[in-house]
C-alpha cells in the first residue's frame, strides 16, 4: 500500500514556498529476502557438492553464480533495512540511499562472478573433461524450482524498486541459465561432445552479464544522481511553467532520493504575487501523481529581477 502525505510551508514577506508530498517504498520484502536466501544458500550447498563430484564445469559455474546471488540478497536485505530507518540531526535523510549502493555492489559482484565463470571455462574448451550428465540433470532441475520460486516472491516490487529489481532480475536470470545446464547435459548424453559443458558455462556468462548490464548502468546513474529512468525533465518543465500565475522556472533539479523516491527543486517566477498554499499544493499533487515525484521544494520569485529570476536554465 502506498501512502501519500503533503506538507508545506509558506513564507509570507519572502516570496518563497515549500510543497513536498512523500512516496513510500512497496511493502517490506523481509520475509521473500529471508525465504530466497535459504533456499539459495542451501541450493549452492547441493549444485557445488554434486558439480565437484560429476566433474561438470556448468554446475559449477552456477553454483558460483548463485552464491554472488545469495551474497547480492544479503545486501539488498540490508540495504532495504537501512532505508527504513528514520532520519537522524546528522543524517537527515535517514539512509534511503543504501538500496542505491546495494544496487551498484550487485552488479559488481556479478560482473566479478562472470570473470570467475568465463576464465575457468576458456580452461575447460582447451582441455575438457568428462561429467556425470545424470547428476547435473536432477541436480539442475532443483535449480530451475529454486530460482523461480525465489524470483516469484520478489516479481511484485520489481517495478517500484530497483533494489527489488536487481533481486528479480538475478533469480529470473538464474532460473533461465539453469535451464541450459540441463540442455547441455541431455546434449552431452546425446552426442557424447564433452566441450558442451564448458562452451554452456561461457553462455551462462554471457547471459549473466547482459542482465547486470541494466542494473549497472541504472545504479551508476541514481549514485551520481542523475534524473531517475523514467522521468523527462522537459515534461516536467512544461508541467510546472503550465501552472497558472507561472512566469519562469529556473534552477530545476531532479534526483533520486532512494531507489524508490523521487525529489525535486525549482524556482518558480510569477508576477502577480505570491500564489499562496494552495497553489503549492496543487503543484506536488501535480509532480507525484504524474510524475511519481514524492518531495517537491519550490522557491517562489514574484520579482523577476531579483537575484538569479532570470538566470540560465539549470536541469541535473
Amino acid at each position: 500500500m502506498t501512502e501519500h502525505h503533503d506538507h508545506y510551508h509558506a513564507y509570507g514577506g519572502h516570496g518563497h514556498g515549500h510543497g513536498s508530498g512523500h512516496v513510500h517504498a512497496p511493502a517490506s520484502f523481509g520475509k521473500a529476502f529471508a525465504i530466497g536466501i535459504g533456499l539459495n544458500t542451501a541450493y549452492v550447498v547441493l549444485e557445488a557438492t554434486f558439480g565437484a563430484m560429476s566433474g561438470s564445469l556448468a554446475l559449477l559455474a552456477d553454483a558460483g553464480h548463485n552464491l554472488s546471488d545469495v551474497l547480492g540478497l544479503l545486501i539488498a536485505w540490508g540495504a532495504s533495512w537501512l532505508s527504513n530507518k528514520p532520519p537522524t540531526p546528522g543524517r537527515t535523510y535517514g539512509y534511503k540511499r543504501a538500496p542505491i549502493l546495494a544496487s551498484l555492489a550487485n552488479a559488481a559482484i556479478l560482473l566479478v562472478a562472470v570473470g570467475a565463470i568465463a576464465w575457468e571455462a576458456m580452461r575447460r574448451l582447451a582441455e575438457p573433461e568428462p561429467v556425470a550428465t545424470g547428476t547435473i540433470l536432477w541436480v539442475a532441475a532443483a535449480g530451475v524450482l529454486v530460482n523461480a520460486g525465489t524470483a516469484w516472491l520478489f516479481m511484485a516490487g520489481r517495478k517500484g524498486d530497483l533494489n527489488i529489481r536487481g533481486a528479480f532480475l538475478h533469480m529470473a536470470a538464474d532460473a533461465g541459465v539453469t535451464v541450459g545446464v540441463i540442455v547441455a547435459a541431455l546434449l552431452i548424453r546425446w552426442t557424447g561432445w564433452l566441450w558442451l559443458d564448458p562452451a554452456i558455462s561461457l553462455v551462462i556468462a554471457v547471459v549473466i552479464l547482459v542482465s547486470t548490464w541494466g542494473l549497472l548502468r541504472d545504479s551508476v546513474r541514481l549514485s551520481l544522481d542523475a534524473v531517475p529512468p523514467g522521468i523527462d525533465t522537459a515534461e516536467v518543465r512544461s508541467c510546472l511553467e503550465g501552472l497558472p500565475g507561472v512566469r519562469g522556472l529556473h534552477d530545476l533539479h531532479v534526483w533520486p532520493m532512494s531507489t524508490t523516491e523521487t525529489a525535486l527543486t525549482a524556482h518558480l517566477v510569477t508576477l502577480d504575487g505570491h500564489p499562496g498554499d494552495a497553489f503549492l499544493m496543487d503543484a506536488a499533487r501535480r509532480l507525484r501523481e504524474r510524475f511519481g515525484i514524492g518531495h517537491v521544494t519550490l522557491q517562489v520569485e514574484t520579482d523577476p529581477a531579483n537575484g538569479c529570476a532570470l538566470a540560465p536554465d539549470e536541469v541535473v
